[in-house]
């Protein structure tokens, strides 16, 4: 028995000797660094920089992708913050790794039956450009990975290639997908602080903007959405500043149209400014007819701005625009039944329906059902009983 279970330790003991210790095997192999059994799956993409709508003809010129790239304004790999995950407290203070500390990533590679392939959004033959269904889009996607390659090879290698040569890739010498001295030593550092890439001027950070956008270091994520959208969020993301200004636009857009009717509101109803403040906030019931319309329109102000019940600011301002948006009736009926609540006047029982306490009359399951049902001319004597119980204490 003894023996057995020194047998079993043993054999355990290889396995994870086995794992920790990489197998390299005869021929071309990849070198990985970091940890990536506990990276998430690499997912290769046709970088953005690349796509061209269908509708329009790709334009022959060798150097476009240059003035694409010079109208997007500054591009910089950026630490992503979020503000809903733990990250040792660093959140706190604006930081994604220790000061002093930097995170290095080598270019990610998907090896299948010994082929090794390096994610850098220049191959044309990679599976994601062939399986492109539109064929103008396909062949333009082509004719811009030719154009940066003969960019970068006349740059780097001072190697002056035709992109319509019918053996193209048979004269590429440095960026061919199978050089793996190139691409094995293209690595990606980044910090706290932003890292600049001037992708028109310098070749390298060309090379890593398209690896980036086509998925190629799991650290980076390729735009700020994208980073939000990850299930397990990277420490990195590509800003581009025309995107930014776009969204930050967006949001100041949306932000004034909420504020606009708060101002709105506020000077010509009060007695809606009341309902929806009450719809809102958590603290509901503190606000009766006879709050002062600063502090109605104080609280309304800070829940749009995102520093209420809803910290994220753009849902916050849809939200608040949303129920502004409301009639007059229904606005009421949601804050009479959200007061309601609090005061046990509908009570929720044990099969999961609200219930109106001193009738036991059933209303509905949710707020919505109840406004429903309270809208109903055949209810009526249950809204006027309602009303008169709630508004007893807004009027107090």
């Amino acid at each position: 028995m003894v023996k057995t279970i020194e047998f079993l330790l043993l054999n355990q003991h290889y396995k994870i000797m086995a794992k920790k210790q990489p197998q390299f095997i005869e021929g071309d192999t990849v070198e990985v660094k970091g940890a990536p059994s506990l990276s998430a799956p690499i997912k290769p993409a046709i970088p953005e920089s690349l796509i061209v709508e269908p509708s329009k003809k790709a334009k022959k010129d060798p150097t476009e992708f240059i003035n694409k790239l010079n109208k997007v304004g500054k591009i910089a790999v950026k630490p992503f913050l979020d503000q809903n995950k733990e990250n040792m407290g660093l959140e706190d203070y604006g930081m994604v790794v220790f000061p002093g500390i930097h995170q290095e990533e080598q270019l990610a590679a998907i090896e299948r039956n010994g082929v090794v392939r390096y994610i850098t959004g220049l191959d044309e033959f990679a599976p994601e450009v062939q399986r492109i269904n539109i064929p103008e889009q396909k062949d333009a996607v082509i004719f811009n990975i030719r154009c940066i390659v003969a960019h970068l090879e006349k740059m780097l290698a001072t190697n002056v290639i035709k992109i319509d040569d019918p053996e193209f890739w048979n004269k590429v010498k440095l960026l061919r997908p199978d050089n793996h001295e190139f691409w094995g030593k293209i690595t990606l550092r980044c910090s706290n602080d932003p890292v600049s890439l001037e992708p028109s001027n310098d070749p390298y950070d060309l090379i890593k903007l398209m690896a980036i956008e086509a998925g190629g270091f799991d650290l980076v994520s390729k735009s700020f959405e994208d980073a939000n959208a990850r299930p397990v969020a990277p420490k990195f993301f590509l800003d581009k500043e025309i995107h930014t200004v776009s969204n930050r636009t967006s949001f100041k857009k949306l932000r004034n149209k909420a504020i606009g009717l708060l101002d709105s509101i506020s000077n010509k109803n009060f007695q809606k400014l009341l309902y929806i403040t009450k719809i809102i906030d958590a603290n509901s019931i503190s606000y009766k007819n006879s709050t002062p319309g600063d502090i109605l329109y104080d609280v309304c102000d800070d829940y749009i701005n995102g520093l209420s019940s809803e910290a994220d600011k753009t849902k916050a301002a849809n939200y608040f625009i949303s129920i502004a948006e409301l009639d007059m009736e229904t606005l009421k009926l949601k804050a009479l039944v959200k007061d309601a609540s609090f005061y046990k006047i509908i009570s929720l029982k044990a099969d999961g329906m609200l219930y109106h306490s001193a009738t036991s009359t059933m209303l509905g399951r949710n707020v919505s059902d109840v406004v429903t049902y309270l809208k109903n001319p055949l209810n009526e004597d249950v809204l006027v009983r309602l009303m008169g119980e709630v508004e007893n204490y807004w009027n107090s």
